[in-house]
């Protein structure tokens, strides 16, 4: 049985290199070849150093950080999605992950049959997906849609879809990526406040915005990252006041 006084998340010292290729090649048949006769050269890139933290059970906290930081790599790292280079990343639950627009979805399929794929993909049966369908659709606002193929949607609408299932089926973490971005100002006031009683009822939160508003009032705490490497860590207010006063000082 799982210890629950252990914390949900736990990242140990997670490196993630990249290998960038220096040459531009044309087409796959020269890769190879170069490849093969040890011609293709690389440049390493490093998303994340030596980067630790954990995250209690209930915890709503943060990761901010300008693009490139290594934020979106850490929550894929945290979600399965890769695996580190060095260190380990621990999660003792199931996660809900919200990282990518369109991530577990089969555009093809229409959005009435990615519910169901979606909630096969979280570990929950038919059963528990009919009993939560009519609540999706309501929340999502997407009823007129329900049977049109999600290639068809837009960006905005593949996100009030992929929010509303994630937050329906209540995973014991959240993880939730910029996507909320996309919708239109009335949708994201309502996916906050969903997030807010989420909260309130012990959810898990991992949250990547460049929104200071949002974090300061989602979150408790803050990790600030810069090129890779951890450079902050504590209450969200602070951390997002030092990261303000070092873009406008032209240091982060």
């Amino acid at each position: 049985m799982e210890d629950k006084s252990l914390p949900l998340v736990e990242v140990h010292d997670v490196s993630m290199r990249f290998n960038l290729a220096q040459e531009k090649t044309e087409t796959l048949k020269e890769y190879v070849v170069k490849l093969a006769r040890g011609k293709l050269m690389f440049n390493e890139f490093f998303a994340l150093k030596n980067v630790s933290f954990s995250v209690k059970r209930g915890e709503a906290v943060a990761l901010i950080g300008r693009n490139g930081s290594g934020k979106s790599t850490m929550l894929k790292v945290i979600a399965g999605v890769m695996y580190p280079s060095t260190g380990s990343c621990t999660v003792r639950g199931s996660i809900a992950p919200m990282i990518e627009l369109g991530a577990g979805f089969d555009l093809d399929l229409t959005a009435r049959e990615n519910i169901y794929l979606n909630g096969a993909v979280l570990g929950f049966d038919r059963a528990y997906m009919n009993e939560h369908f009519e609540s999706i659709i309501e929340f999502s606002e997407l009823r007129d849609f329900i049977d049109v193929p999600v290639k068809n949607f837009s960006s905005g609408m593949i996100a009030r879809l992929g929010f509303s299932i994630a937050t329906e089926v209540r995973a014991d973490l959240l993880v939730v990526d910029e996507v909320l971005a996309v919708g239109d100002f009335m949708f994201q006031q309502k996916c906050m406040k969903r997030l807010e009683r989420m909260l309130s009822q012990g959810t898990t939160l991992l949250f990547v915005s460049h929104d200071s508003n949002a974090v300061r009032n989602l979150c408790d705490r803050a990790i600030w990252l810069d090129h890779g490497n951890k450079r902050a860590d504590g209450p969200a207010d602070e951390v997002c006041t030092a990261y303000e006063e070092a873009m406008r000082a032209g240091n982060a």
